[in-house]
């Protein structure tokens, strides 16, 4: 075999690796992709169904298309009213929760103090610890406190169990800022506070609409507590409003399935709107320098 041939018969090598790469590379996308999205696609169409299509054959297409599931849905549960507390909960939850991480974390990451790291591992490893371990101890100080069964307490909770994520996101990107700006700022004369609001929270914005973002649909589908610190409809929340298809004897599965998607809704279209932001503060802080 001459010189040319072998490296023609070694670049035509490659090159089938190369293209066998690509196909494994679309077989495995393709895979997850259907892995993933075939659940929710399932429920958008079965939310259409009459109850006896559903169970006669999950898989099919509805007949005729039951818009009237999803009127069902909002006068059975009252998941109207239910949206509107999980709006007011999650929104003004996201803004404490917001304030008070951004706040910790602009002074783990831009002062240097004795224990600095170790405090911040202690509020990080708040994220390892299951929520559901702390059920009975959040329910006796909800209500010795006197706020079970308001959207108060719900608030504050959701704001406290929030705080080790949002932390952890954006001291990440605090970190990457340059100090030569605040130091510049603090020659000039600005203070603390100044520093903090006008300088830090401005350049630390995709973090902050990060944090912002996972803590509000954490709230939005957050279920056990909201069942656990409510028993009035007037405050619950849309996750517990699901729950109203199912009675002793029969259960309304297209109309929850109707109830679920609408749940959903929001969540992907917040996702959609702050996209960018959310994958440039989860990468921010990946490289320095």
């Amino acid at each position: 075999m001459t010189k040319r041939n072998e490296t023609a018969y070694l670049n035509a090598g490659d090159a089938a690796k190369a293209g066998l790469g690509k196909v494994l590379k679309w077989i495995l996308m393709l895979f997850f992709a259907f892995y993933t999205l075939f659940p929710l696609i399932w429920l958008i169409i079965s939310s259409f169904k009459t109850n006896t299509e559903l169970f006669g054959d999950p898989f099919s297409l509805p007949a005729v298309w039951q818009i009237g599931n999803y009127i069902n849905a909002f006068k059975v549960s009252g998941l109207l009213k239910m949206m509107g507390n999980s709006v007011v909960i999650g929104g003004l939850s996201t803004v404490l929760n917001v304030l008070c991480a951004s706040m910790l974390a602009y002074c783990i990451s831009r002062f240097h103090f004795k224990g600095r790291e170790a405090i911040f591992t202690f509020f990080a490893a708040g994220i390892l610890v299951p929520l559901n371990a702390l059920m009975v101890p959040y329910y006796v100080i909800i209500s010795q406190i006197g706020l079970y069964n308001t959207r108060a307490g719900l608030i504050l909770l959701y704001s406290a169990i929030g705080i080790p994520m949002s932390t952890f996101i954006i001291r990440g990107l605090m970190d990457s800022l340059s100090r030569e700006i605040e130091e510049a700022a603090y020659i000039d004369g600005c203070g603390f506070f100044g520093r903090y609001f006008r300088i830090i929270l401005p350049l630390s914005q995709n973090g902050i609409v990060t944090a912002a973002t996972f803590q509000f649909l954490t709230c939005w589908n957050e279920f056990v507590f909201a069942n656990l610190l409510t028993s009035s409809q007037n405050v619950r929340t849309i996750q517990l409003g699901i729950r109203y298809f199912t009675n002793q004897f029969s259960t309304d599965f297209v109309s929850m399935y109707a109830a679920i998607v609408i749940s959903i809704v929001p969540s992907i279209i917040g996702y959609m709107i702050f996209q960018k932001q959310i994958v440039s503060g989860l990468t921010s802080g990946a490289v320095k320098g």
